[in-house]
């Protein structure tokens, strides 16, 4: 018996069908060539040779010689494990970047890319040391869930339709919350930067009376210590702190427990302290019956919730649309095939339906006027019109007859054909172009990992800028409490300097925080 090799070979240069059949015909008629299958997308030749009488470095020659470029493929896509899961649970850069390192480190990973816009990993593994099962374990422990990308026609997993409802709630119940917060605001600043002392009062016209009084409606105490401004303040910050801030808390928690820190984090600890160093003075202030209404911070996290959620719920929708191309590309692909045994003078013996993933090379498919192609390969028996605008954009229909190829999603039109499958499952030039598109998605620009990398580092240099912050005003205050006097707003005889300089250090330490949190990078 001749034993026969295989060999992959890179082409370069085909722009269409015909150049592939040119390359086909050609070779088919050299010596010591079994077979040669030449896929177009993939820019990729499988070629089987009887290595005593030709070699594959003399077959890339052969192509060559036609015009084309071609280079011998050492592993031509065999050797290495290729997994693809579907990762869910990740919410920014730095759990990207959590997943990528963690995998790097696991023994027998050669490669790992993971896309946040697709919720897709891509690795590469060694099956000796490594396999499947492991590395979705290693995942699952980072708290992540996954699963394997099950070759699904409707493409669920670029399906952002849940995270967009999520965040869209998430930012409508911030921001009904947030405008009467940001009003009462606006209405104090208004009030405030107006004189309100006695001996002018006499000199104000009714309207300006009647704003002071207003105004002092909002600062009368319920309690004492407890204006109506900072109740109303405190009511209005709690729903957004418990309903918008949901996700966020969650999200947090979950990279707490793997000891990293995200923008998630970094959202929750700003909105958090502030929301509880206001609840805490309003209570000292309660406790000490305190005349002067203390300066709370309750407008902070409603206004932070509402960007966030809106970038966040902005975001879900962007890749949303990138998505929905890909979406609509891969339903284009046909679901079942009909696969046929022939006999003697190609007379149907049987046919039976089977999945498209089961159909393998060499297959004698039929395809009935109407149906998809299911497969890529060529006619061997019927005439028939088909429609190719999916892959072509040509809208006339293509004649097709025995020795024609066809292209899997095609729509055939008005006779019944048989096809011999030459290019199944993801080989097809359909399932090629959807991964070029994937690809395309799930590589990262070098710019973008610097960035992953960076924002691992942001959060704790946030955190520790803000404590230091805090401790610097603390001595500097209780050094030189004047220049603390100077920045205070609203500082009045009738608080001890010591509370002063504590509350102005919160303050600094919280709009470092505050600042911080949204920050472009996080944003972007």
């Amino acid at each position: 018996t001749k034993t026969i090799s295989k060999c992959y070979v890179q082409v370069t240069g085909m722009t269409c069908a015909s150049c592939v059949a040119n390359i086909e015909r050609n070779l088919r008629r050299e010596d010591g060539i079994h077979s040669i299958l030449v896929a177009l997308m993939a820019g990729k030749a499988e070629v089987r040779y009887n290595p005593a009488v030709i070699h594959p470095s003399a077959i890339a020659e052969l192509i060559r010689e036609l015009g084309f470029g071609a280079t011998v493929m050492e592993n031509g896509g065999e050797g290495d494990g290729i997994l693809e899961l579907v990762v869910r649970g990740m919410t920014c850069a730095s759990c990207v970047h959590k997943i990528e390192s963690t995998l790097m480190k696991t023994n027998g990973i050669l490669y790992c890319s993971v896309a946040l816009a697709t919720n897709k990993a891509h690795i590469k593994y060694d099956p000796e040391a490594v396999g499947p099962r492991d590395v979705i374990q290693v995942i699952k422990d980072l708290g992540f869930s996954t699963s394997l990308v099950k070759k699904d026609r409707s493409a669920s997993h670029l399906d952002h339709k849940q995270e967009i409802r999520q965040w869209k709630r998430s930012f409508v119940v911030s921001f009904v919350f947030c405008i009467p917060v940001m009003g009462l605001m606006i209405y104090m600043m208004v009030m405030n930067s107006h004189p309100s002392d006695a001996h002018t009062h006499h000199n104000m016209s009714s309207e300006e009376r009647e704003a002071s009084h207003s105004s002092m409606v909002l600062d009368y105490q319920l309690l004492p210590g407890l204006s109506v401004m900072n109740f109303l303040s405190f009511l209005l910050c709690v729903p957004v702190q418990v309903f918008g801030g949901w996700h966020f808390y969650i999200q947090a928690y979950k990279a707490l427990k793997h000891s990293t820190a995200n923008m998630d984090v970094l959202i929750v600890l700003a909105t958090s302290i502030a929301f509880l160093y206001s609840c805490v003075i309003l209570l000292v202030a309660m406790a000490e019956k305190a005349k002067v209404n203390p300066v709370t911070f309750f407008d902070t996290p409603p206004m932070l919730f509402v960007f966030i959620s809106l970038g966040r719920w902005l975001e879900h929708v962007a890749k949303g649309k990138t998505s929905e191309a890909l979406a609509r590309l891969i339903s284009l692909q046909a679901t079942e095939a009909t696969v046929v045994t022939l006999g003697p003078d190609n007379v149907l013996l049987s046919e039976e339906q089977v999945d498209v993933e089961l159909v393998q090379r060499g297959d004698i498919v039929k395809v009935v006027p109407g149906g998809k192609f299911p497969v890529d390969g060529h006619v061997i028996e019927g005439h028939s019109m088909v429609d190719e605008s999916l892959i072509t954009g040509e809208a006339m229909p293509v004649t097709k007859k025995p020795g024609s190829t066809v292209i899997a999603g095609s729509i055939n039109q008005n006779g019944s054909l048989l096809i011999a499958a030459t290019h199944v499952g993801a080989d097809t030039t359909l399932s090629q172009i959807v991964k070029l598109v994937e690809e395309a998605q799930t590589s990262k620009a070098p710019i973008q990992q610097f960035a992953d990398k960076l924002s691992g580092y942001f959060v704790p240099f946030i955190v520790a800028v803000s404590v230091i912050t805090l401790l610097a005003w603390i001595v500097i205050g209780f050094v030189d409490f004047g220049i603390v006097e100077k920045y205070f707003l609203g500082y009045s005889k009738s608080i001890s300097s010591a509370e002063v300089i504590i509350r102005f250090a919160f303050q600094a330490s919280i709009t470092v925080l505050c600042i911080a949190c949204p920050c472009s990078l996080g944003l972007a």
